[in-house]
């Protein structure tokens, strides 16, 4: 029963916040690097740390992450009605993990392992707001990964938690997830997100001592780290704009809808997150195992991306 009045809260601020939005114009217009091509309604995705911090005055976390992840999406929503420089946003990010570092005790952690955490902790979180520009992908990514995390037996306490955010990725998502979408997330909603999915992946490890875990953002983790390398390598600022992830392709120079690309990617997420779960259970999930199926996850990626690009190549030639 409070699971569904939840539900329905996190419905009924999304229409209100619509209606906020669409009085202050706080819109999404197309332009030549975007994925869509009308004007959207921007920043739906304020569910996100509004269910974050409804669990926190429900018991079901703490203050500090609340205070983590607020503080990235205020900065955030800001950046999303008004462009920030790069040097308040970062500010933000930096506060944000050292609260979360704080929560989690990584502070006790050996000194050589800090910078490692923190430099793949603001990368992910970048990386995942690179990802989201298409209709439905940030939303059923995050939903799969918050399931996973729900059946791990080191979730167990924090199973209200995960719910609770999971639900708002169901009222997010019934505005977002379609071919004509109500609204986006925003950055407001990506970065707040990413932030609270890198808090739960580092305090799954730690509780599980489990690395593997990692598996669970691999989908995206490979396709971001690989797609800034190969931008590296043509001498782009890889902090611009751009659409040559590989969903982009696919949904952009292909013309796959988003939601089939959208549930792509996170179909194969699952099924990543699935063989995981099992290679674990079964006590399987060792470091050989690890490495084997990170190589091989690569080299499938870079296979499909090699054909894809390819074939847009081909088809601006014949154009």
């Amino acid at each position: 029963m409070t699971y569904t009045i939840l539900l329905l809260l996190f419905i009924g601020i999304e229409l209100i916040y619509f209606r906020i939005a669409d009085y202050y114009n706080i819109i999404d217009k197309p332009n030549s690097r975007s994925s869509h091509t009308a004007i959207t309604l921007r920043g739906g995705g304020i569910i996100f740390p509004i269910a974050i911090l409804v669990a926190c005055l429900l018991g079901y976390t703490s203050w500090i992450v609340v205070t983590a992840v607020v503080l990235v999406a205020v900065v955030s929503f800001i950046d999303d009605i008004k462009p920030l420089s790069t040097l308040p946003r970062f500010i933000s990010h930096i506060i944000a993990i050292g609260l979360v570092f704080y929560e989690l005790n990584l502070f006790s952690q050996a000194v050589w392992l800090l910078p490692l955490i923190f430099i793949l902790f603001l990368g992910w979180v970048n990386v995942f707001n690179f990802m989201d520009g298409i209709n439905g992908i940030t939303v059923l990514y995050s939903f799969v990964a918050i399931a996973s995390f729900s059946f791990l037996e080191v979730s167990k306490d924090s199973l209200p938690l995960l719910i609770t955010v999971g639900l708002s990725c169901c009222a997010f998502g019934f505005f977002n997830v379609r071919k004509k979408a109500k609204t986006f997330a925003g950055d407001v909603g990506s970065i707040s997100m990413a932030l609270f999915l890198a808090y739960f992946m580092i305090k799954t490890i730690m509780l599980s001592g489990q690395i593997g875990y990692l598996f669970f953002l691999s989908v995206y983790g490979i396709d971001g780290i690989i797609t800034i390398f190969t931008r590296i390598k043509k001498k782009e600022n890889i902090l611009e704009p751009h659409r040559s992830h590989l969903y982009q392709y696919l949904a952009n120079e292909l013309g796959y809808s988003h939601i089939t690309v959208s549930l792509l990617y996170a179909g194969i997420q699952l099924l990543i997150n699935g063989l995981v779960i099992y290679l674990d259970r079964i006590g399987e999930l060792t470091v050989p195992v690890i490495v084997l199926f990170l190589v091989f996850q690569v080299m499938v990626y870079l296979l499909v991306r090699k054909n894809v690009v390819e074939k847009v190549n081909l088809k601006s030639m014949t154009c």
